[in-house]
């Protein structure tokens, strides 16, 4: 993809963080594909998960791990989901907790287990369990690209982002890191991603502060409209630099809020860049709304509407597609002739029809851009809200039909 950026060759170290990554051939390739995290004692530690029904079993196992506090180590894989595999998934996802609590000393329940890949096959978990001591022996703290490649799975680059900001004379580091290029739809969090600060924050404040952070970024990113069996977004912090940050309404805590939002946005929309098979990468923001949530509901109407996706990709500036998405959104009594359209500052629609001085050349130059903004003014109200979303294309196609082979 035209746009896919590269993340930064160096990325900051987040004191009281180690991390390792292995290979252990969970599938026929030559790379790193499982990565051990460690998290120092007294760290404070939250997760966001999918809402699938079909859930994961490491979702599962997690969510009970993360309930009882004291998180101490992460261990993801990719390769193979782990989901829809029943009481064996289970077993083997506590298995792979248990051999990291044996190669780091610690209890079982403080590993957090996540896996990706292929749903419906149990974990090859002998090579699993093999390549954990391995793992454990080769901890450090500068390990943040490598860790970024080994959960890679249909994704094309890595992605991390890193920040720092500085607080009562402290340097304080953010680090992230992401994956995720299909099956990729808002209901948390649409992929896995891994942040890091060593700021001190209370636990109460890093469980608001990562469902913030994940309804800024991750719930506003679509590439096809499915949410996946695995999906998860942890926030650590570490709490080795720096003061106690536990006033929401100190400048401190406000900083270090906007770096780790910035950072979870970043990774969101490398997400997005790096979209299976995506040429695009668009924006849709919708204005004049009456509340927060019909300018959302309508954002993804439009983001994620295969004939709009199809469009993008043929460069074809349709905008009956765009008014048919709007009008799906279902919003009670809506006024068409009071809706505006723009691509970029290019009126595409006015009144509810098309705009007087549009013209189909000023439309194609815009949906031609490997990047723009769609624009959706209901004028019915002045909230406004925003979604990253991207271009059906026939890699796409291609990607999925061949996703096993």
């Amino acid at each position: 993809m035209p746009q896919n950026k590269l993340p930064p060759l160096d990325l900051y170290q987040v004191a009281g963080i180690r991390l390792a990554a292995v290979p252990a051939k969970i599938k026929n390739w030559q790379r790193d594909d499982l990565l051990l995290i460690e998290i120092n004692e007294g760290a404070a530690v939250s997760a966001t998960f999918t809402q699938n029904a079909f859930c994961a079993a490491p979702v599962t196992v997690a969510k009970e791990h993360l309930r009882k506090g004291n998180i101490r180590a992460l261990l993801i894989n990719a390769g193979n989901a782990n989901a829809a595999t029943g009481e064996r998934g289970l077993r083997d996802a506590r298995a792979c907790c248990a051999a990291v609590a044996d190669s780091m000393n610690i209890d079982a329940e403080q590993v957090l287990p996540f896996s990706t890949g292929v749903i419906g096959e149990h974990l090859p978990l002998q090579k699993i369990l093999d390549a954990i001591p391995g793992a454990a022996a080769k901890l450090q703290v500068d390990n943040w690209q490598q860790a970024a490649k080994a959960i890679m799975t249909t994704d094309t680059v890595a992605k991390a982002a890193s920040r720092t900001v500085e607080i009562a004379g402290e340097q304080i580091r953010v680090v992230g890191i992401a994956k995720g290029a299909g099956m990729i739809q808002p209901n948390m969090a649409t992929m896995l991603a891994y942040v890091a600060t060593d700021a001190a924050v209370p636990q109460p404040l890093v469980d608001e502060l990562v469902k913030e952070a994940v309804a800024a970024s991750f719930n506003r990113i679509s590439i096809d409209g499915d949410t996946s069996t695995n999906d998860a977004c942890v926030l650590i912090a570490s709490g080795t630099t720096g003061p106690q940050i536990g006033d929401v309404r100190s400048a401190e805590y406000q900083q270090l809020k906007a770096a780790i939002v910035e950072v979870h946005i970043e990774l969101a929309q490398a997400v997005v860049r790096d979209g299976e098979g995506a040429t695009k990468f668009v924006t849709v923001e919708v204005t004049g709304a009456a509340s927060s949530e019909e300018a959302l509901k309508v954002a993804f109407e439009v983001g994620e509407s295969p004939l709009v996706k199809t469009a993008l990709y043929a460069s074809d500036p349709n905008w009956g597609r765009l008014v048919m998405a709007i009008g799906n959104a279902g919003l009670d009594q809506l006024d068409t002739e009071k809706v505006n359209i723009y691509l970029d500052e290019v009126q595409v629609v006015e009144a509810g029809g098309r705009a007087t001085d549009y013209t189909e050349e000023a439309g194609q130059k815009v949906f031609s851009l490997p990047e723009f903004t769609i624009t959706v003014d209901l004028g019915r109200g002045d909230c406004r809200e925003h979604i990253w979303t991207c271009d059906f294309s026939h890699e796409y196609v291609t990607i999925n039909a061949e996703y096993r082979t």
